[in-house]
Order: structure tokens, then C-alpha cells, then sequence
């Protein structure tokens, strides 16, 4: 099994790419929109050059199919922004795995997150098969305007913002968020800096003498 990073120097179509979750938070979708707007409008064709610097990382899977395993939110952004191609790099190769044993080793490897916008884990086959279907969590949202705002540390631990927003599911009800985003997150900050949290990825809360 090959696990080394290949570039794919040959660029794949959004529309091919396979999610690997089945949420994003949409604020930060329409937030890379607008960066990626602002992109296009100062650089022009040179444009090119911001999606060379930001190759999705992706696993090979059955059929030779592409599963994205980071850059969700990008991916869905520059979807909806008209961007037909970008450029894959391949963590590894699994496609000559069938559909069974291919997810229980991305599970395995911490390569996908099968949980959906109430933060109930759900079957591999509801995670969607195109990028323009996931769904929006907008507790997902809150935690990465939380990490914004400095309530927690940017962290390696694979999908830590999804940790997060479970963390503020379990504190908010998702009316507050949908109602009053602000003031949802200046709560949300209250939560982050407690000791309740010190158990997440990035926590930068108070530590006892």
C-alpha cells in the first residue's frame, strides 16, 4: 500500500471529488467565497497560482476515485464560485479495495467523519458522493469563528474543529446559534476558556497553580 504524498500534477474536476464528512459549516463557505472572489479580482489568470499552493489532500479510492480528506470548506467554495478543476495530492492508494474495506481503513486512519448536522455518527453510505451535497452544521460554523476569535489554538488533531463544535452542541441549542451568531460565540468563549474544555485539541484556558 502506497502512503506516500504523490502529487497529481494533472488538475481533477470538483465535481469528481468524493467528500469524506457529510458537514460543513456554511459561514465558512461563504467566507472562503468571498476570499476567493477577492483572489480572482486582484490576480486575475494569476489567480492559478492560490489553488497551485493549496492542493487537495486525497485519498485514492474504489474506481479510482478521489476522496478529499481536508479542504472541505474550499472545495465546496470554489465549487460554487464556477471552479471546474483542482489539483489532488494523493496520501495513498487504496483503490483496489472494495467499498468495505476501503471506509474501515479510512476510519481506521482518522481519514473521514461519518457524523452528521445533529452530531450523531450515521453509516459510511450517507456520507454524500459529491462535494456540492454536504450539509450545513452551524456548530461547525461557531467553532471555527471561535478559533478566530482565539478561544482555542489551531491544532494537527484531525477534524479538532469538529471536536469543538460537539463541545458547543452539547451547550447551545442550535436556535441560539441560528438566531443570534454573536452572541452565541461571545457564549462560546466563556465555554472554551473553561476547565470543562481543557480536554480539547488548541485549548488555551486558565491553568490552576
Amino acid at each position: 500500500m502506497a502512503m506516500a504524498r504523490e502529487p497529481i500534477l494533472h488538475p481533477v474536476p470538483i465535481e469528481e471529488l468524493r467528500p469524506t464528512q457529510i458537514t460543513v459549516g456554511m459561514r465558512e463557505v461563504k467566507a472562503k467565497r468571498k476570499a476567493w472572489r477577492a483572489t480572482a479580482e486582484a490576480h486575475g489568470e494569476k489567480a492559478g497560482k492560490f489553488l497551485g499552493n493549496h492542493m487537495m489532500p486525497a485519498v485514492r479510492g474504489p474506481r479510482g476515485r478521489f476522496y478529499v480528506i481536508d479542504h472541505h470548506h474550499l472545495s465546496l467554495a470554489l465549487y460554487e464560485e464556477g471552479v471546474k478543476d483542482v489539483l489532488v495530492t494523493a496520501v495513498a492508494d487504496l483503490s483496489r479495495l472494495d467499498g468495505d474495506s476501503f471506509w474501515f481503513v479510512m476510519d481506521c486512519h482518522d481519514w473521514m467523519h461519518p457524523f452528521d448536522e445533529d452530531g450523531k455518527r450515521r453509516g459510511y453510505e450517507d456520507i454524500p458522493k459529491s462535494i456540492k451535497d454536504l450539509v450545513d452544521d452551524p456548530f461547525r460554523s461557531l467553532a471555527g469563528e471561535l478559533r478566530r476569535a482565539g478561544g482555542f489554538a489551531k491544532d494537527t488533531t484531525p477534524f479538532s474543529e469538529f471536536l469543538w463544535a460537539d463541545f458547543l452542541r452539547r451547550r447551545l441549542k442550535r436556535k441560539e446559534v441560528d438566531r443570534d451568531f454573536d452572541a452565541a460565540l461571545e457564549k462560546s468563549l466563556e465555554f472554551a476558556k473553561s476547565k470543562d474544555a481543557d480536554y480539547l485539541p488548541g485549548w488555551c484556558g486558565r491553568v490552576a497553580e
